[in-house]
Order: structure tokens, then C-alpha cells, then sequence
């Protein structure tokens, strides 16, 4: 009770403790074994004695082992194996250490080479070629092989088994391209302009044999001693794993490196990989993986090296790919962007063979379903759809299936309605990172759902291990948990990883260290588990089950992601931004009127839709994320230009070509009467009067005097303006009785800021280059330019500096005969610019009080805030618009139209449209030159409704008028697809087109499909439940169903007496396919 011992018997050992110390025995100085690790395998001053002595038993160079000789292709070309190859062309000798250049030059040398006997069987026999550029093997029979990354990385080409024959020559060519992974940047820097005068050594041209044991070795250590590194030292882990690396030192210090010490350091590191590592079988545990490892391979379609050269890089980089998918059956590799796919198909058919089979087979994974890796924020709304229209029509043709991820991890930020739109191309998972970059406030989610304007949601995640390109290393995997910021939800999450940016992909030592970091989870825990998922639509199916039955609720983000940085996007590379707006017009209006003209036009005319996907397909990859957004080098805007170019000389051939099968005739002549009439291609008609007539009783009906020096005042029935040195300092509503600009300021004042930011010149601009705001001052008196009955002018000079000036030409027509139409005070502006980093902007103060300005996005609004109460407010200080902007309080407000920009601010009061950077990298000329400009001031009494959306396609589609013998015929035909005047004014009917499988359109990807069909895509602006009848005129209609954006039919819905029916909720897109009778 309270006093029995309980005894335990020791069992007897059969060691036995000493009883008297050996020696003293000291405790290891744990940062000192942890700074000796590095001596095993980097290339120091201990190399000769360390492993990365021991990774290569043999080594062949020059003759009579290799023999190298050379073509330099002329000038900057990039010839076909086939012209490279040419009996016309000579090989010259060459030899290790050669200089090979200018940069963007080509060089394809002939690799002829032979093993001697002792090689033959030898494990692995590899090419190890280093250009310090990139490179492609080719089979001497004109097969792209695998591609070579140079400067020590991707340098191994594996002799295959049929080139291991004793004293047998073999024959590989290999195509050197002078320029890095990042192009050829000046003195180092990757956004500098490219050195165009950059030589490339060859270093490396040398057969060798591997120590496959020794290699294997060198990434078991080199994980492991990341877990020595970067586990927690309090951890048992942390501990464990120096003791493993510095007995594995030891071992083969004791051993000399001799191969068999090499296998028991393989030994001893099992302790901590466990011994599954050297294949797939290391994932084929129990347990429960958090951490889902993908492949990727990015490949900017343009960015610091032409397309030209995009397209070599798809075909190493995939060609690479397929290679490790042959050699790692766990391996699965996805790629985007349709384009690339096309011009694999178009120029290396074999590779394109090689993808296609592997894709067959699970492992290479078409993802994305758009055109390209597309910016957000400036393609208008047609052009989104299109962008998953040619995309998912690509993968669907090619190889039989359509993605269900949106993949875009490298655009600068997300625009609100493209959850919307991703629903309606049939994919409901996103997936992105570039939010990490923000750099003012972080995003709060890792798992979310994003929603639209209209409520459609996606299942967005954000990789937590923040990069498209992980290198696969231990620190990724812990980031993929430490950095998840949705772990109360779920801990999943995606590590995508692979070279990437300039392309390569993943390479096998991704591949061997994400098994070891598998292996330390199996074996001692504490790392994450890794794995690699069949699939990522494998990831977000767990993740969408779990929402779907309710076993998680995922957050919500509604609106915008907005991107707090790269906000100098949205102006740079003005000319490129100004040919998108245009061309999308173009192509809207082509397409409208090719419709009308199949359905009663000329008989003989056929919808133009090969000619269609030609300019639709260049202006798709043209809106590319580092295109369009500004943020390329010079060449890649020279190819622009040139797609451009072809862009409208084809679409103004179909504009007449369509307007001549409808019969117009501006040439008509002689006996044959034409009339003037107003093309139709808004969903409302216009231009009732085209212009006022204005009787001497009743004067003028817009008006300019001179009242002083440099004073000028112009008015109409509406508005009264007055101008001093250019500037506006009254805007006077005569209707509303209310002077719209505040006391002493100025509108339309032309301001120059300093534009350095931290570092991304071509995509940043900083918050505060604000504080740098310059007024331009006239450089001459301004004068009046044109005076007539309904139009009035005042044009002003301004010397910006000793290099650049600005011409503006401020104008105000005639009041329109719509009494609830406001009148623009319009301006143009021809502006020499040739600045360094300077930023022209134009100003609009007001006296409207509001705390968020509305802007135009795709198919919709975004609310921004005027204000600076929060950080998040703040970061927000530049942003992006479409065709306006507006500021408004209750009874009035004020809107800005534009013709081709897309940055603007609204801070206070102040509304300001940005017009032009100077950024000096990675262009260095970016900007420079000639640039005409169109901008417009509305102010309007009421709040924002239809009359601001209306005024700005009105601003962006010109008036057009032609001649037509039969005005009455023609008018009734373009009466189709507009809105009945009951409909509610908040509808849009946005595009009119030929559907894409009918049997007379169909370009032949697809099945063709019977019968003649009309897609009309219509949509809310404004923000509520619209409904409204679209007319239809004489066109006669069979059937209608609402359908997707990819023309699949969802519900038949009735056409009424009237005309087709709709009703939308807020903001929603909807699109119509109509069968002709």
C-alpha cells in the first residue's frame, strides 16, 4: 500500500558500456558541419577531391573521336534542315573554342563521331555540347531530337543504343542559335535592349561516360543537405540530416572516391531517401500527398527574342519533353497556347508526331484553351471569346478534347468578367500566380472562388511556391505549404515546375530531386508530400467535388484581380495598342456586314472565313502578355507591324469586297442614281442626319470668337467652352446650368510626369512619378482652324522639349437633333514624341464628388476608388479602361472617351488619360516618333447610363456613308440584329457572324454542320436585369437557341412577331444561334 517497488529485470546485452572514457569527445559545431557540406559538390577549390570529380569516368574530345564542321547561315537567317543541309552548302572545319556570331545568326554543324571498344558498353554514353546559347539535335536525317539550353545547363544529349557500335561513324547535326534562353540583353541585364553584336564560345563538344552511381549520389546529397539547411534546427529532421551528409562525406572520403564507396554513400543516404528513389515506385506509398508537382514549360510567345525564334524554342523545349516523358513514366507535362501548337504542326511535323502520341498517352497535356497566354485587361470582350473560341477549337480539332483549366500564370493581372467568360467556354477551373509580384499589398487567398461581374464563379488557385518555373528544389515544396494561404479550406496545392519564360521546361534533375523530396517524406517526414498528379484537372476535380457536396466553402473574390504593378502597361507601345482597337473594329464590322451580305447579298459571294481566321488568328497572337501589354523587345514590334500591316490590307479588301455584294457603289455614275446611306453596324441605329442644315434665319448651330489674347470661346446649344493658351478653364452645361470645372483649373491641360520606376521600365510606373507633374505650356498663340456651320476648331502648339512637340486641335460640332444625346468637346492630337522616360498624360479636373469612377471593361463596369483611404485604394492609382472612363454623382457627371488608350487615374476630382511613355528597356525606343491621338470630354447631366456607353463606340466607330441604288432595300437589310426601341437602352448587341460549322463557311477542322447559321452575342452594360427584342428585319429565321461561346446549343429559345426575345441579368453576355429558313 504506497510502498511496494515494482523491479524490472534489464535484459543482458551483449555490449558493454566502458567503464572508463576512450578520449574526449566533443560536440559538433553545427553551422561549421553545415558550411562543410557545400565542399562535396560545388566546383571550388576542392572539385578534383569531391564528388563532382567522380560523375564522369571518361571523356572523348576531338578527332579522331569527333569531328566537327560548320555552316553559317547568311545574314540573320534561320534556314530548314533541309536548306541548312543543301549539297550547295559548304561545312567548314571548326574546332572547341570558336566564337560564333552576331547575335540572332544561325550555325549548323555536322557532328560526325565514333566510340572506341571500350565505350561501347559502357552505362551511359552521353554528347555534352556547350555553346552558351541555345542549340537543337537533329538526326542526320533531318529529325528535331532535343533541344540544348547552354551555359552549363541542358548541355547532355544520351547517345541512343543504335549509335553504340565499335569504331561505326555516326552523324548528328546541331543547330546553334546565337542568343541565350533571355535573348541577348546588353551587359548582362535581362530587360536591357539586345547586343546585336553578342559571340557565342564553343566550350563543350565532348563524348562522355557517366557515372550513373556518382550522379544519382549527387542529388541524394543535394536534398538531403537542403533538409540540413532548411528544416528547422530545433527538428530531429535537421539533425538527422547533417549527420547522414557528413557520414557520407566521411565514407567516401575513407573510400578515395573509389566506385565502391560511391555505392555505400548511396547506402548510408538511404537512411534518410529511402530506397525507392531511382524510380516511379518512390510515389507509390499510402500517403497522403498535399503537394502536387506539376511540369510546365512557359514559352513567351515574343518577349526578348522575336517570334522567329519562339518557334524554335516550342520545338527544343517540347522535343525535350517528349524525351524525359520516354524516360520518367511519372512524369506529366501540360502546354498552352494554341498557336504554338499550330506552328509545331506547320515546321516540325515529326515533333509535332512525338507530342501528339505522347499526348495520346496521358503524359504531354494540352491545358489554357486560348489562342495564346493572352493580356486581360485591353482586348476588348469579343476578343476574349475569340482567344477561347480559336483555342479550344485547336485542341478539340488536333486532338480530340478541349481544356477545362484556364492556365494563364504570367499575365498582368485579371480582367472581372473572365470567370464569366471562362464558364461560357466550358472551363471552370483558373489557375494563375502572378499576384505574388504585387508589390504594395498581398493577396489574401491560395483557393478561392472569383467571381464576375454577372456571378458566374471559378475555382481560382494561386500557386503557393509563388513561380510558373520552380526549380523542383526542397525550398519549393516547403513554400507550397508555408506560403498557402488557404489552408483552413484546403492544403492542397499546385508546384509548377520547369524552365520557363524563355522555354525548356522541366529538366531530369527536376525530375531526380522531386524523388528524393518524396523519398524524405516517406523516410523521416516533416517535407510535404509530393507527388505527381495524373493530371491538373485531376487537382481542381478533388477540389471542385469537395465544393460541389458541400464539404468546403471556398472564400470569394469578386471583381478585378488587379495586379499591383506593371501598371505602365497599359500605355506602352502606343502604336501597338492603337492597331488592336483598330483592327477589332475592323474585324466586327467585317463580319457583320459578310453576314448580311450571305444572307442577301450577291449570290456568288462566299463568307469570307478563311480570310477571316487569318486576321482574327494574327490579332489573337498579337495580344499576347508581353505584346500587347507593351513589354517586348524593338524586333518583336517589327513583327507586329508586319501582322498588322497584313491585317488590314486583307480586312479592308473584305470591307469592300462585302460592301460591293451588298451592292453599294461609290463609284456610281452617269444614269445610275445612288443614294447615301449610313452603314448599320451598331446594334442601334445611327446617323438619322448626317449633317444639320442650317438656314441663314436660324445662324449657326455651333459657335468660336476670339475674346482676347490666346481667348477663345465655342458653344453650342449645349455647351459653352472657353480656351486660354489651349487650355479649357470653363466647360459651362448651358441645359444644366452647371460649370463642370472647378475654380482657377484648367481641363485638358497636357502634363509631363518623370517616369523612373524601381525597375521594369517598359512595365512599371510608380506612385511616386506623381510627384514630378509638369504643365505644358503653348509654344505659339493658338488659332481658330475651322469654322463652319456645324463644326468649330482651335489648334495649339506645345514644344514638350528641344526633341518633341504636340499639335492639338480642340473641337466642338453641332448639338445632335437627339435632345438626350450630349454633345463631346473632342480633341486631336499629333504628337513627335522623342522623350526619355518621361509620361504624357492630359487632364480633367471636375466638380463631381464621388469616392469610385467607373470605367469601361469587357462587357461591363468596374468601380475603382477615387480615394487613398487603405493600401489596397492606393495601389490603385493607375489603371485600366477601355473606350471611357466616368465620374459621377447624383443628377450629373462627367465622361472621357478615347480612340486607342487604355491607362487612366481618377484621383479626387481629377480625371487623367495617359497618353505616353518612354521607357528606354527593353526597347530602347520604345514610343518614339509620330503618334495621332483622339480623345473627348462628355459631361452629361443624369447619371452614367447607356448615353456614355453608346458615345464611346460612336467615338471608336466612325461614321461611314456609301452610296447605294436602292437606300430602302438596303436600310431594311441593316435593320436585322438591332434592338427594338422598347428594349431596354442598357443592351449591347456586340458581334454578328456566320456560324463557324456551317457547310458553307466551315474552314474543315471541324465537321461542317447543315444549314446557315447567325451567332449574335448580345450583353448588359450597365449593370441589371435588361430585356429586349432583337429585330430581325427581313432576315428570315428558322430555329434559335442560346449557345455557349463555343457554339454549342443549350436551349432552344422562340422568336417572337418582333424579333428574338432576350432577357439578361446584370452584366451577363449571352450568345444566340439563329438557323437560317
Amino acid at each position: 500500500m504506497g510502498g511496494e517497488q515494482n523491479w524490472v529485470m534489464v535484459p543482458t546485452m551483449s555490449a558493454k558500456y566502458p567503464q572508463h572514457a576512450s578520449g574526449p569527445v566533443g560536440k559538433q559545431i553545427h553551422h561549421i558541419y553545415r558550411d562543410r557540406l557545400r565542399q562535396f559538390t560545388n566546383n571550388g577549390q576542392y572539385k578534383e577531391q569531391s564528388l563532382m570529380a567522380k560523375l564522369y569516368d571518361g571523356r572523348l574530345s576531338g578527332q579522331p573521336h569527333i569531328k566537327l564542321s560548320v555552316w553559317d547561315a547568311p545574314d540573320l537567317t534561320r534556314p530548314t534542315f533541309k536548306e541548312a543541309t543543301s549539297k550547295d552548302n559548304e561545312f567548314r572545319e571548326t574546332k572547341k573554342g570558336e566564337a560564333f556570331g552576331p547575335s540572332w545568326s544561325t550555325h549548323w554543324f555536322k557532328v560526325q563521331f565514333k566510340l572506341p571498344y571500350e565505350w561501347v558498353y559502357k552505362p551511359r554514353v552521353e554528347l555534352h555540347w556547350d555553346s552558351h546559347s541555345e542549340a537543337m539535335v537533329w538526326t542526320d536525317d533531318g529529325k528535331p531530337l532535343q533541344g540544348l539550353t547552354g551555359n552549363g545547363e541542358r548541355t547532355e544529349w544520351i547517345v541512343p543504343k543504335e549509335f553504340r557500335d565499335y569504331d561505326k561513324e555516326h552523324t548528328i547535326y546541331i543547330e546553334m542559335a546565337c542568343n541565350g534562353m533571355f535573348g541577348n540583353p546588353t551587359g548582362g541585364d535581362t530587360i536591357q535592349p539586345p547586343d546585336p553584336n553578342r559571340y557565342f564560345p564553343l566550350t563543350e563538344a565532348d563524348l562522355v561516360s557517366v557515372n550513373l552511381d556518382a550522379r544519382a549520389l549527387y542529388y541524394d546529397f543535394w536534398i538531403i543537405g537542403d533538409g540540413a539547411r532548411e528544416f528547422p534546427e530545433d527538428s530531429w529532421q535537421e539533425h538527422q540530416a547533417l549527420q547522414v551528409c557528413n557520414e557520407i562525406m566521411d565514407c567516401f572520403i575513407a573510400g578515395e572516391g573509389s566506385n565502391a564507396c560511391i555505392k555505400e554513400c548511396r547506402n548510408i543516404a538511404k537512411k534518410y531517401v529511402g530506397d525507392k528513389v531511382d524510380s516511379a515506385d518512390v510515389y507509390k506509398t499510402e500517403a497522403t500527398s498535399i503537394v502536387n508537382a506539376i511540369g510546365n514549360c512557359h514559352i513567351d510567345t515574343c518577349w526578348l527574342w522575336p517570334w522567329a525564334e519562339t518557334k524554335r524554342k516550342i520545338a527544343r523545349s517540347w522535343s525535350n519533353q517528349c524525351d524525359l516523358l520516354d524516360r520518367y513514366p511519372e512524369h506529366r507535362f501540360v502546354a498552352s497556347q494554341a498557336q504554338q501548337y499550330k506552328w509545331l504542326e506547320e515546321l516540325y511535323p515529326y515533333a509535332f508526331d512525338r507530342v501528339k502520341a505522347h499526348i495520346k498517352k496521358g503524359g504531354f497535356q494540352t491545358i489554357g484553351g486560348s489562342w495564346v497566354e493572352h493580356d486581360t485587361n485591353m482586348p476588348s470582350g469579343e476578343s476574349l471569346v475569340r482567344q477561347f473560341l480559336y483555342g479550344q477549337r485547336f485542341f478539340e480539332s488536333r486532338f480530340g478534347e478541349r481544356s477545362r483549366t484556364f492556365w494563364l500564370p504570367d499575365t498582368f493581372g485579371y480582367s472581372t468578367q473572365l470567370p464569366q467568360i471562362c464558364r461560357l467556354a466550358g472551363m471552370d477551373r483558373f489557375f494563375t500566380q502572378k499576384l505574388s509580384w504585387n508589390n504594395i499589398n498581398n493577396f489574401p487567398h491560395t483557393t478561392f472562388n472569383w467571381v464576375a461581374l454577372d456571378g458566374s464563379q471559378v475555382i481560382c488557385h494561386m500557386a503557393p511556391c509563388e513561380t510558373y518555373t520552380a526549380d523542383a528544389n526542397f525550398g519549393d515544396v516547403v513554400r507550397s505549404v508555408s506560403r498557402h494561404k488557404s489552408m483552413d479550406q484546403d492544403a492542397t496545392s499546385l508546384l509548377p515546375f520547369g524552365k520557363g519564360d524563355g522555354g525548356g521546361g522541366p529538366t531530369f534533375e527536376q525530375l531526380e530531386k522531386l524523388r528524393r523530396c518524396r523519398g524524405i517524406s516517406n523516410t523521416v517526414g516533416l517535407l510535404p508530400s509530393t507527388k505527381i498528379p495524373e493530371s491538373v484537372d485531376e487537382f481542381f476535380d478533388r477540389l471542385e467535388h469537395r465544393a460541389a457536396t458541400g464539404d468546403v466553402e471556398f472564400v470569394t473574390w469578386y471583381g478585378e484581380l488587379y495586379l499591383e504593378l506593371h501598371r505602365g502597361c497599359y500605355t506602352t507601345q502606343a502604336n501597338n495598342k492603337r492597331n488592336n482597337r483598330k483592327s477589332e473594329i475592323l474585324l466586327h464590322d467585317i463580319e457583320h456586314l459578310a453576314t448580311l451580305a450571305t444572307i442577301q447579298g450577291d449570290s456568288s459571294y462566299k463568307y469570307p472565313k478563311k480570310d477571316i481566321d487569318f486576321m482574327w488568328e494574327n490579332v489573337l497572337l498579337c495580344q499576347f502578355h508581353d505584346c500587347l501589354p507593351g513589354s517586348a523587345i524593338e524586333m518583336c514590334y517589327r513583327d507586329s507591324d508586319e501582322a498588322y500591316a497584313k491585317v488590314f490590307k486583307t480586312g479592308h479588301k473584305l470591307l469592300k469586297d462585302a460592301l460591293e455584294a451588298l451592292g453599294f457603289d461609290d463609284g456610281a455614275k452617269g444614269f445610275k442614281v445612288a443614294s447615301d446611306v449610313v452603314l448599320q453596324t451598331l446594334g442601334w441605329k445611327r446617323g438619322q442626319v448626317i449633317k444639320r442644315q442650317v438656314t441663314a434665319a436660324s445662324g449657326p448651330a455651333v459657335t468660336v470668337k476670339q475674346t482676347g489674347t490666346d481667348l477663345f470661346v465655342l458653344q453650342n446649344e449645349q455647351l459653352k467652352v472657353e480656351l486660354s493658351q489651349g487650355a479649357i478653364t470653363s466647360l459651362y452645361d448651358l441645359k444644366a446650368k452647371r460649370e463642370v470645372l472647378p475654380k482657377g483649373g484648367k481641363a485638358n491641360q497636357l502634363v509631363v510626369f518623370d517616369d523612373k520606376p524601381l525597375y521594369w521600365q517598359a512595365w512599371d510606373v510608380e506612385v511616386f512619378h506623381l510627384n514630378s507633374r509638369k504643365e505644358l505650356k503653348p509654344s505659339s498663340s493658338s488659332k481658330i482652324t475651322e469654322q463652319s456651320s456645324h463644326r468649330v476648331a482651335i489648334s495649339t502648339s506645345y514644344k514638350i522639349s528641344e526633341k518633341s512637340s504636340i499639335t492639338t486641335t480642340v473641337s466642338l460640332s453641332a448639338s445632335s437633333t437627339d435632345p438626350n444625346k450630349p454633345s463631346l468637346v473632342e480633341t486631336t492630337a499629333d504628337v513627335d514624341w522623342h522623350e526619355t522616360m518621361k509620361f504624357l498624360k492630359v487632364e480633367f479636373p471636375t466638380t463631381i464628388t464621388n469616392t469610385e469612377a467607373s470605367y469601361e471593361t469587357q462587357y461591363g463596369i468596374i468601380r475603382r476608388p477615387t480615394h487613398y483611404n487603405t493600401d489596397w485604394d492606393m495601389a490603385k492609382f493607375e489603371v485600366v479602361c477601355h473606350k471611357w472612363a466616368d465620374l459621377s454623382e447624383h443628377g450629373y457627371g462627367v465622361s472621357v472617351l478615347n480612340d486607342s488608350k487604355y491607362g487612366f487615374a481618377t484621383a479626387g476630382k481629377m480625371m487623367r488619360l495617359s497618353l505616353l511613355r518612354a521607357p528606354k528597356a527593353p526597347d530602347a525606343h520604345a514610343d518614339m516618333g509620330k503618334h495621332h491621338i483622339k480623345w473627348a470630354v462628355m459631361p452629361h447631366a443624369g447619371p452614367l447610363d447607356e448615353r456614355t456607353v453608346r458615345a464611346g463606340f460612336e467615338f471608336n466607330y466612325p461614321l461611314r456613308v456609301h452610296k447605294h441604288p436602292e437606300p430602302a432595300r438596303i436600310e431594311d437589310l441593316m435593320s436585322a440584329f438591332k434592338l427594338t426601341p422598347s428594349s431596354s437602352p442598357s443592351l449591347i448587341v456586340d458581334t454578328i457572324k456566320r456560324g463557324e460549322d456551317d457547310e458553307d463557311v466551315s474552314n474543315g477542322d471541324m465537321p461542317a454542320k447543315k444549314g446557315r447559321h447567325v451567332i449574335v452575342r448580345v450583353y448588359d452594360s450597365l449593370g441589371g436585369l435588361s430585356r429586349g427584342t432583337i429585330m430581325l428585319g427581313p432576315v428570315e429565321v428558322k430555329r434559335a437557341w442560346k449557345c455557349n461561346l463555343l457554339e454549342d446549343e443549350l436551349e432552344e429559345v422562340k422568336v417572337g412577331r418582333e424579333g428574338l426575345e432576350v432577357e439578361l441579368r446584370a452584366f451577363e453576355v449571352a450568345s444566340f444561334k439563329l438557323l437560317l429558313a
